[in-house]
């Protein structure tokens, strides 16, 4: 890929700014609070923003442009269906739970709510999780410097790290959280152009809907979905929407820290409420910037406009390089350093994201609690700052760990899915069950993950799978992954119901403030009718029913 002198002034720029933001707010850090909270005085449009840019990574973009390109516009559910319906809920009905009860982190809410056993298990699960996720990033920014720049892969990790170090450690979470709202704006600005260009290209929509004319399912995102057969996804109705749309979308928007960190940085518990009510507007189009050129990109193949699908040396095609191949098909010197600093900027968003949140939990709910208790304020700062640089030095690691899988990325979507299905199983019942108690909470919390991994060892998808046994093959990983999540979840709520009704619950009043009718819930009353979050809910609600019903 050539690059213009315009472009290499353009990621210079962006270097250089993301530094200065870093280097600006180091000042207002004072406290192991500012640096590792923001202590929650962020405005909420900021923090909206922040709270998509934080997911918007590697995966994101690339991922959803290659899978455009390989299942259609079904791709967009894990918009519609597995991303909005689950941030709506986790404004309306968690948030004044994880705001309310003043808890730092989510492993800390569990501690509140449960005990340290619980909180214990979920704290060196994600830690370990974010390292990995970060590790990714940092590879596949590698990989990229490397193609752009020249560089060796060795210089591109050391120098991506060195950037993302240097401003986190600075800034700390709100360094992380402003330039992720920049990113988003890059990200946006970058890749807009692409897909307009793109479906342009091959005459807006109905020119996509009439070259797939054979491939109908690539078109529809309900009309396919009544047997595995019928659609590339090898997904029927029920596995979509209760695997997708509920365990895995709820598991992860409600549950995972990297995400919550976003929110429960704002600055009144109103804020935090509209976070991701507010963050699900864009989330909603986002689509139509990642998901439409994978699928222009089919089209165009197929039209012989002098594009053709990027092939792997192995053989069949390569969609995980269609996003990188249109823009050098498309973009003219200048707007090609746009799209390429909106690509760095999404990895770099992905890394900085876990970077901050692996800080948070290992300083407040592992050495905070198991280690060193009862010290001062400025020593947890002190400890927030290393633990930044020990993050980034084992994200590295992490990152060279990932040259040697072809299937890491699949692996670690798995991985989520095992992990966050069974806690959300867990936040479900301790939210809102006041009967649930410590040892449920644990018992089936452990169970859940067990059944996961249980579950993948005796099923097969793609030659994956079925190390035990092969007792069902399954038409893709995708839906693999979605029943793996679904039996997670099951098993988690069953075990921990069981278990609860035979333990002792807490008091009462133990948990005022962490269980749904033991907890005041704010109603905004003073606030005006678009800062109150059921009108902004239902106009969501609204126009995601159109974007189904068009699209259907």
């Amino acid at each position: 890929m050539k690059l213009f002198p315009v472009d290499y002034l353009i990621l210079a720029l962006y270097f250089a700014f993301v530094l200065g933001i870093g280097w600006r707010l180091r000042k207002g850090i004072s406290s192991s609070g500012d640096f590792l909270t923001s202590g929650r005085s962020v405005p909420v449009w900021i923090t909206s923003l922040a709270f998509i840019a934080a997911n918007l990574g590697a995966v994101e973009l690339i991922g959803m442009a290659a899978s455009g390109a390989k299942y259609g516009i079904m791709t967009a559910h894990f918009y519609w269906l597995g991303a909005i319906p689950a941030m709506l809920f986790m404004g309306i009905f968690m948030m004044p739970f994880y705001y309310g009860s003043k808890a730092r982190s989510v492993p800390e809410y569990l501690k509140m709510r449960f005990d340290e056993k619980t909180r214990a298990f979920n704290a060196f699960s994600f830690a370990v999780m974010t390292i990995f996720s970060s590790g990714i990033s940092m590879y596949a920014l590698g990989l990229l410097l490397k193609l752009v720049l020249g560089w060796s892969f060795n210089v591109s990790v050391l120098a991506s790290a060195a950037i993302v170090l240097a401003y986190t450690f600075l800034g700390g979470l709100t360094s992380a959280i402003y330039n992720e709202v920049l990113q988003f704006l890059l990200i946006a600005l970058g890749f807009a152009p692409l897909a307009i260009l793109s479906v342009m290209k091959v005459g807006g929509w109905q020119g996509i809907v009439s070259n797939l004319a054979s491939e109908p399912y690539m078109t529809h995102a309900w009309k396919y979905m009544g047997s595995p057969t019928e659609n590339a996804m090898g997904v029927e109705i029920f596995g979509m929407v209760a695997g997708l749309g509920f365990v895995l979308s709820f598991g992860y928007w409600c549950t995972n820290f990297l995400v919550v960190q976003r929110a429960m940085a704002a600055e009144s518990m109103s804020a935090a409420r509209r976070t991701p009510l507010i963050g699900t507007i864009p989330k909603m189009f986002l689509p139509f910037i990642v998901i439409m050129p994978g699928i222009a990109a089919v089209v165009l193949a197929k039209m012989n406009l002098g594009y053709t699908l990027p092939v792997k040396a192995t053989g069949g095609p390569d969609y995980d390089q269609v996003l990188t191949t249109l823009m050098t098909q498309f973009y003219p010197a200048g707007l090609l350093g746009v799209g390429m600093t909106g690509l760095m900027a999404s990895f770099m968003s992905g890394m900085a994201g876990n970077v901050t949140a692996f800080n948070t939990v290992w300083t407040y709910d592992i050495y905070q609690s198991y280690i060193r208790k009862g010290a001062s304020d400025h020593h947890y700062l002190t400890v927030g700052r290393v633990t930044t640089v020990v993050g980034v030095l084992l994200s590295i690691a992490a990152a060279y760990v990932a040259t040697r899988y072809n299937n890491i990325m699949d692996l670690l979507q798995l991985v989520f899915g095992c992990v966050n299905a069974p806690l959300f199983a867990t936040f479900l019942l301790g939210m809102f069950w006041k009967r649930t108690t410590a040892h449920g909470a644990f018992t089936g919390l452990t169970s859940g993950t067990a059944a996961a991994f249980l579950t993948l060892s005796c099923t097969q998808a793609e030659g994956k799978g079925g190390w035990i046994a092969q007792l069902h093959q399954f038409p893709s990983q995708m839906a693999q992954n979605f029943w793996i999540a679904i039996v997670a979840f099951a098993t988690c709520f069953i075990v921990s119901v069981l278990v609860s009704l035979v333990t002792k619950p807490r008091p009462d009043k133990e948990m005022e403030g962490l269980v749904y009718g033991l907890t005041k819930v704010p109603h905004d009353v003073t606030a005006k009718w678009y800062q109150r979050p059921a009108p902004l809910t239902i106009a969501v609600i609204i126009m995601l029913v159109i974007l189904n019903i068009w699209f259907r």
